[in-house]
């Protein structure tokens, strides 16, 4: 009797022969506990970065010669040090350190920049998915995935609104970087941004669906010294950012869903109203105050969605006024 072959199986995909038109820069502080889950996570993509710049901002633990080990063996990884400045980078200080990256970064034709946290677990399939997204949009500026962080047996959603990109996974276009002027060095940075780009025209979003959903290894906001401190830095930054009170009041009862869910938004409310009675600064730029106070109306008034979906339609417009002198430019050329 002879026996029938087995069909050949297809070669699996694999992850060393694919490499995207995108780069990864990552600040680093005392990330030993996680750091290697999420270094792990970005060698399983099915399409890698061209060059992932890991920037360590001061450590006192292990986590240096963690990212040196994975740089011995992958030459796409870089490491950067900074001094210690004695604290976790937070707001502005995210930023400076992100700002340092793109310098690094320089004029490496990559079109797409990603700022990504390191105390995540991606899926598999993250950065092919948000590329293939990226392709379908030229106005799509900034993208990601549903944060979810565990809960005993379960994950459980960090409730991310799908008209921003999630502050720990920015995957960005540069062209949208250099339109809005950079990010800005204030709490809140990862809003502003989205904002900002919308105002010009341009769409973020993050996207539910099973292949971009990514584990958050800390919940949202406490990396510096627990939650209730990340809840009352959450009030400051609506303050900076140029909230109105009822926007403030509305998003501290949406985060009673959010443990600990009383006392963690009286701290949000808490921050706001210090911030105001203190007359700390605010992110200087009327028009954008105007703008994005009158989005959070919509969003009270009408939902998030409605909201979104209009905001978008003002956005298409003003991107088709933008590109229309380009076109008549063209057509007398």
């Amino acid at each position: 009797m002879v026996r029938s072959k087995a069909p050949a199986k297809k070669p699996a995909r694999s992850a060393k022969l694919r490499v995207g038109d995108y780069c990864l820069i990552s600040p680093a502080r005392n990330e030993a506990e996680y750091i290697s889950e999420t270094l792990d996570s970005v060698l399983a993509q099915t399409v890698r970065p061209k060059r992932w710049i890991v920037i360590d901002d001061g450590s006192t633990d292990d986590t240096p010669k963690i990212v040196a080990k994975y740089a011995a063996k992958h030459r796409f990884i870089e490491v950067h040090s900074r001094a210690d400045r004695g604290r976790r980078a937070l707001g502005g200080g995210v930023v400076e350190v992100f700002d340092q990256g793109m310098e690094i970064l320089g004029d490496d034709p990559a079109e797409f920049v990603c700022k990504l946290d390191v105390d995540l677990i991606l899926p598999p399939r993250y950065f092919e998915r948000l590329l293939e997204e990226m392709a379908k949009d030229e106005r799509l500026g900034s993208v990601s995935g549903k944060p979810y962080y565990r809960a005993g047996d379960a994950l459980k959603s960090e409730r991310i609104g799908d008209d921003v990109s999630a502050g720990m996974t920015k995957f960005y276009r540069r062209a949208f970087l250099d339109d809005i002027g950079g990010l800005v060095k204030g709490l809140i940075w990862d809003g502003i941004d989205c904002y900002r780009g919308r105002m010009l025209g341009w769409r973020s979003k993050s996207i539910e669906d099973p292949e971009l959903r990514f584990i958050h290894l800390r919940p949202m906001g406490s990396s510096d010294k627990g939650i209730m401190t990340g809840r009352r830095r959450l009030g400051e930054g609506y303050w900076f950012l140029g909230a109105a009170p009822s926007f403030v009041l509305a998003s501290a009862v949406y985060r009673l869903q959010h443990k600990p869910a009383l006392i963690g938004s009286l701290a949000t409310l808490h921050g706001y109203a210090r911030a105001w009675l203190k007359g700390s600064p605010r992110y200087d730029d009327p028009g954008f105050r105007s703008y994005l106070r009158r989005y959070h109306r919509a969003m009270l008034t009408k939902g998030r969605a409605r909201a979104t979906e209009l905001f978008d339609r003002e956005a298409a417009e003003t991107w088709a006024k933008r590109k229309r002198p380009d076109r008549k430019s063209a057509a007398g050329a």
